[in-house]
This record gives structure tokens, C-alpha cells and sequence, in this order.
């Protein structure tokens, strides 16, 4: 008897293996293709590995030429499934040959379920029949996910699998016909083509119309009014109105209050609190806490699975909020105090812990909130991976430990008839906060105050303030936005963030639109508006969920999102004019780098006839300046000229690494001053 057992990756397919013959399975290949064989119960065991989906969908070749085919064509063309990797796809055609059971144990999520059962069809076309086919449902790989999934075989589940096709096919449908369409509108072709998409565009709408809040945003004047005080110690108030937005009526307020000597204390309220810790995370609450650690929502999800494929952390792509009765929580303290750069908090935790863990509102049964599976060998984990373990760690703690105990103090006080207020607080007893410190407090302790009492005004002060814009997004909290409107799924939110970076459509830490995101957004928001609302998206988002849930088919749901789209090609292709000279317009103000140095004309970003793109003087041929640019990675203006030769200052955004700013100038002598120093430091760079 064999079995075959089809992973979703080589690093998870090699752990299974080591889990299931406990240590004694071998590595072979075919070809370049590792293969994982053991002996166990009388079966021969192949554990393989692919690379995430092994089938793509794509539009036949005859549509694949952008500039004869009618984007809107494309709406109505059946797509079909490519092969995308053949060594894996002759790998399983021969170990198919020679089995006589399949085990699908890719990861338990719409996705992961059609990626098995590619693999399935696979190996279905070269034997057609298998005693049995099964499948492994684990949230971590651990051994004791890893056995009881396989002690506990399921059958494949064939809505999840429509509905992870449904929105294969919805998404190329929608992100070709739209993309191809404003390319060829704006003749914005080859390497530097637009995007746009049914979850794409709604997404960047949020961070363009936030934009266009903090540029619309007036900014008016108030004033506060602040007393120093001495009683037993010094301490602060505030006038209880908090914001003068009438300045006589402030004057007035701070020339009584000034002339003051004393404070009449007209009462005291003192209150104890019970701080609940924080609720378990999900995929949406880890990425906004990974915003303590200055990650990326991308780099962190990326961390996250590696940490869940090396059996550190359980599945990082949840919605739950409540640990289920099965999760053995004590089992998963135990180990973490036994040995763990966490022993003492977990300990804690084990000798005063809650009497229940805290839940959130989310409760689902596919994988349990991302908490600590196992823990690393001392040293192991470095860097970022370090960080974003410790982060589920103290926060998988948390959730088990006390509540925090803080004192707040309300004091009331007249200044010469103006009322001003003063807060204190402390903590009395830290509990999950020194477990998870990422939620600060500023702790501000009063001295002891009773009503009836008088203290001495040291101080009086008035400062003039600006109200202040909305803020932009963040990473995190953009995600939540999404969540919030039904954009996208737990598994693909950050990846659409991370997509409208590398289309430039966004820039900065804290998501700020382009110029190129501006026109993208306006234009459809200007000509069909419909594609840049959520609400179009979050029907067919809930349409998928029917699928998933049996209550909806794979065929009707492609069908509405067609004739959706059939809608809104009909707007586009009315306005195609207007949108093109938008997004010309808005390309070629965002390709301006700069002045010249030399004549003062405009300077922008250009292409020579081999495609290499470099930045030149718009007064050519009177002025030929021009300067080499970095072939790849995004180049964004910062709007300043270098001190030293005047030549522009661009910033390189690439991916995987940090974005820096240079002098385009090669031979300006400040960069050449800078590089210098580099050799010195370096000897080894040069």
C-alpha cells in the first residue's frame, strides 16, 4: 500500500514528513523536485511539496495582444487553466503511478483547498483512480496537529474549492479587462502599464479620498488654557472647557485665572478600573499590531507563515477571535515556561492567570486565533522573525493573563471662578501589561487631594493651537478599513496594499497617494464611479462566502459579476477620452523630477530608444542635461535639489529593502565625497 501526500510548499511537505515517520523519512528527487519517502504501518509514504498553485488562469494567446483585442471583449472570454510548473507536474504523474491513496495536506483555507485539488487533478491525469482521497485539516504544524489531522482524515470540500475559483475567475475577468483599458486609454504600455481592479480600486479610492480630506481640511485656531499647582507636589490642570475657539473669551478666562495665588479644590473623585487585556489576534488585529514593530503588512504575513511552515506559530490567516475548547491553552503555557525566552511571564500566567481567556466578537471554525504552536531553540530566530514571534507570544499570554488594576483621579478646581479640571492615573497592578508592552500608558500620579482644600497657582499659561487634519492610514488600520467595507479576505488584503505600492499608486509609511493614484482614482471615480465604491465589490466578496457555504454556484456568481462589469465598460468606453487626457496629464506631472541646473527648465524622467530610462532636460535640444537613473525599483520625487551640485534628489523605492533618497547627479562631489567614506568604512565593497 502507498500513499501520496500532496503539500502546499517543499518546507511544509519536509516537516509533515519528519512529523508522520518521527523523524525517519528520507529525501529523494525526481529531477529537481524533492520527494520525502518513509515506511510506517505497513504503507510506503511520498510526501511532496508544490509551489503554491501549480495551475493559473489565463486567457487563451490569441487575447493576449493588448493592442487588437477590445478589452471589453475579454469580459465574455472563457479563461483556461495553465500549467506553471511542469518539473512538479511530472513529479506527481509518477508518483501517482505508484499509489493507491492521496492525502491532500495543503493549508485548510479556500485557497489552500484549491491548490490540493489542483495537485489532485494532477495526478489524476495519469491514473484516474485511487482507493482513497482524503484530507488533512491542521492549524499548526506541530506533531500533535500534524497526527491528529491524519488520524482524523476529511473529505475535500468542494465549495471551498469553487469559491477560491470563483474569485480566480472574477479577478483576472475584472483586473485584464479594467487594466487593459486604462493602459491603452492613458498609452501607458509594456513595463509601465496601470492596474486597476474590483478590490484594487476601492482600496486606493480610501487612501485618495482620505488625501483629499487632509488637503480640503481648514485649519482653524484655539487656545488652551494650563495652571501649574502646588500642593503636597506639583501638578497640572486644565481649564474644563478644554478649547477656546473664541479668543476674547480665552483672554478673559487666562487674565482671571493669572492674577489667581490660590485654587479652591471643589471636589475629588477617586475610581479603581479593571483593564480587560487584549482579545486573541486574528490576521487583521496581528497586522495592525505589527505596526509597534515599523513592518509592513506584506513582510509581516510573509514572517508569519514562515514562523506557521516551521511549526513555531499556528495559521496566520484567521478571522476567530475565540480560542476553541480543543485548543489545549494550558499544554501551550506549560511549554512556553519550560523553556522560552518567555519562561517567567508564562509562569505568571500559570500561577495568576484569568479563569477564562478574553474572546473577541469573531468566532469561526476553519483555524483558531494565531498563537505560539512551539517553541524555537535559543538563538534560532533573529531579526524580524524574532520580533514578530515575540509579538504572538506576549500577546497569546496576555489574552491568559490578569487584568490590570489602575487608579483614575478626577479633581475639580476654581482659579478665580474658572473651572479647571485635573486627571491623574496609575497602575496599581501591571499584570498583562508587562506581558504585552506594545499598548503604552503615561502614567501621571497626583498628589493626595481632598475637596475643601486649597493649592498654590505657580503658573498660569495660554497657547495658541491649530486644529489638525484627519490622519492618514496606516497600514493597519487601512486593512481594517477594508475588512470593515467587505474589500477582500483576511488572506489577500495585504497583498492588495502591497500591490498598490509596487504600481507607485502609493508611497510613504503611512500610505499616501501618488500622483499616478490620484489620476487612476479620479479618472474612474470622474467616468465609473461604481468601480472605485466598495460596494459592488463587498456583494461579490458575500457572493463568494454562498459558495463557500453551499449556497450559491460557482457559474451564477460569475455570470452577475460579467454583467457588472459588461455595466461598467459601458460608462468607460463613453468617457475613454477624458479618462486617457487625465491620466496623460497626471503621468506626466508625476514623471517631473526636478529644475535644471543648467537652463531651469523642467526636468523628467524619460526612456531612451532601448528602454533605458534616465532623467533629461524638456529644454532639449538647447539644453542636453541629462542623468542615468537605477533600472529598477520606483523613483519618486522628494521636491529638493541637492546643496552641493543643484541637481534633483530623487527617493528609489525596490522591493525588499528600505527606500533611500541620492543626488541623480553621478559626478556631484558631495556623492562622490559620501561614497568615498563608504570605501573607507567598507574596504571590503570596493
Amino acid at each position: 500500500m502507498s500513499i501520496l501526500v500532496i503539500c502546499e510548499k517543499n518546507i511544509a511537505a519536509r516537516r509533515i514528513a519528519q512529523i508522520l515517520s518521527d523523524g525517519r523519512s528520507k529525501q529523494s528527487r525526481i529531477g529537481r523536485v524533492p520527494v520525502y519517502e518513509f515506511e510506517a504501518d505497513g504503507k510506503h509514504w511520498d510526501v511532496i511539496g508544490l509551489r503554491g498553485h501549480i495551475m493559473n488562469l489565463d486567457f487563451p494567446k490569441e487575447y493576449n495582444q493588448w493592442t487588437r483585442i477590445d478589452p471589453a471583449k475579454l469580459v465574455r472570454v472563457e479563461p483556461y487553466k495553465k500549467v506553471e510548473a511542469e518539473d512538479i507536474l511530472d513529479a506527481l504523474g509518477r508518483l501517482a503511478k505508484e499509489s493507491d491513496e492521496v492525502v491532500i495536506a495543503t493549508d485548510f483555507d479556500r485557497e489552500g483547498e484549491l491548490i490540493g485539488v489542483e495537485g489532485l487533478e494532477a495526478v489524476k491525469h495519469f491514473k484516474s483512480e485511487f482507493s482513497s482521497v482524503k484530507r488533512a485539516r491542521f492549524s499548526a504544524l506541530t506533531p500533535y496537529e500534524v497526527k491528529t489531522a491524519f488520524d482524523n482524515l476529511a473529505e475535500v470540500d468542494y465549495n471551498l474549492v469553487k469559491a477560491a475559483e470563483s474569485r480566480q475567475i472574477i479577478d483576472l475577468v475584472w483586473g485584464a479587462s479594467l487594466t487593459r483599458f486604462i493602459s491603452l486609454a492613458s498609452g501607458q504600455l509594456g513595463k509601465e502599464f496601470l492596474s486597476a481592479g474590483r478590490v484594487q480600486s476601492p482600496a486606493l479610492a480610501l487612501v485618495v479620498d482620505r488625501e483629499k480630506e487632509i488637503n480640503a481640511f481648514v485649519s482653524t485656531p484655539y487656545w488652551e488654557i494650563d495652571a501649574t499647582l502646588q500642593a503636597a507636589s506639583e501638578f497640572k490642570a486644565s481649564h474644563a472647557e478644554d478649547r477656546f475657539t473664541d479668543e476674547g473669551r480665552a483672554h478673559e478666562a487666562y487674565e482671571r485665572a493669572r492674577k489667581a495665588k490660590a485654587a479652591k479644590i471643589t471636589a475629588v473623585e477617586k475610581k479603581e478600573n479593571r483593564e480587560l487585556p487584549p482579545t486573541p489576534f486574528n490576521t487583521t488585529s496581528f497586522i495592525q499590531a505589527v505596526s509597534y514593530l515599523n513592518i509592513g503588512a506584506a513582510e509581516a504575513m510573509s514572517i508569519a507563515e514562515t514562523l506557521y511552515t516551521n511549526g513555531f506559530i499556528s495559521y496566520p490567516r484567521t478571522d476567530n477571535t475565540v480560542y476553541p475548547p480543543s485548543l489545549n491553552l494550558r499544554a501551550i503555557v506549560e511549554k512556553l515556561a519550560a523553556d522560552s525566552d518567555f519562561a517567567s511571564e508564562a509562569r505568571d500566567v500559570l500561577d495568576n492567570g484569568r479563569y477564562a481567556p478574553t474572546k473577541g466578537k469573531l468566532s469561526t471554525t476553519d483555524h483558531p486565533p494565531i498563537h505560539p504552536a512551539d517553541v524555537p531553540a535559543k538563538g534560532h530566530l533573529k531579526g524580524k522573525d524574532a520580533k514578530i514571534y515575540e509579538l504572538v507570544v506576549r500577546r497569546f499570554l496576555a489574552t491568559l493573563a490578569k487584568d490590570a488594576v489602575s487608579e483614575t483621579v478626577k479633581v475639580e478646581l476654581e482659579i478665580s471662578g474658572e473651572p479647571f479640571c485635573s486627571r491623574g492615573y496609575r497602575l496599581l497592578e501591571s499584570n498583562w501589561r508587562a506581558i504585552y508592552p506594545y499598548m503604552k500608558v503615561v502614567e501621571n500620579e497626583l498628589p493626595e487631594l481632598f475637596a475643601g482644600q486649597e493649592a498654590d497657582v505657580t503658573e498660569v499659561g495660554k497657547k495658541k493651537k491649530m486644529t489638525r487634519p484627519p490622519a492618514r492610514y496606516s497600514q493597519g488600520s487601512l486593512i481594517t478599513e477594508m475588512e470593515k467595507l467587505g474589500l477582500g479576505t483576511k488572506s489577500t488584503r495585504h497583498e492588495i496594499v502591497n500591490k498598490l505600492y509596487q504600481r507607485k499608486y502609493i508611497d510613504g509609511t503611512s500610505p499616501q497617494p501618488t500622483k499616478t493614484g490620484f489620476a487612476v482614482t479620479e479618472a474612474l471615480e470622474n467616468y465609473a464611479p461604481k468601480i472605485t465604491r466598495p460596494e459592488m465589490t463587498a456583494t461579490l466578496e458575500a457572493d463568494m462566502d454562498e459558495i463557500a457555504n453551499g449556497k450559491k454556484e460557482l457559474g451564477e456568481v460569475v455570470e452577475e459579476s460579467r454583467q457588472m462589469l459588461e455595466v461598467t465598460f459601458g460608462e468607460l468606453k463613453k468617457n475613454r477620452d477624458g479618462i486617457g487626457s487625465a491620466l496623460k496629464d497626471a503621468l506626466s506631472e508625476q514623471n517631473v523630477v526636478g529644475t535644471c541646473p543648467v537652463c531651469g527648465s523642467t526636468m523628467q524622467i524619460m526612456r531612451s530608444r532601448k528602454g533605458k530610462r534616465f532623467v533629461g532636460c524638456t529644454g532639449y535640444p538647447k539644453c542636453s542635461r541629462a542623468y542615468p537613473l537605477p533600472q529598477n525599483g520606483g523613483v519618486v520625487s522628494e521636491g529638493r535639489a541637492c546643496d552641493a551640485c543643484g541637481a534633483p534628489i530623487v527617493k528609489i523605492i525596490s522591493k525588499g529593502r528600505s527606500p533611500w533618497e541620492i543626488c541623480i547627479n553621478m559626478d556631484c562631489p558631495k556623492r562622490k565625497e559620501e561614497k568615498k567614506e563608504e570605501g573607507k568604512q567598507n574596504p571590503e565593497s570596493e
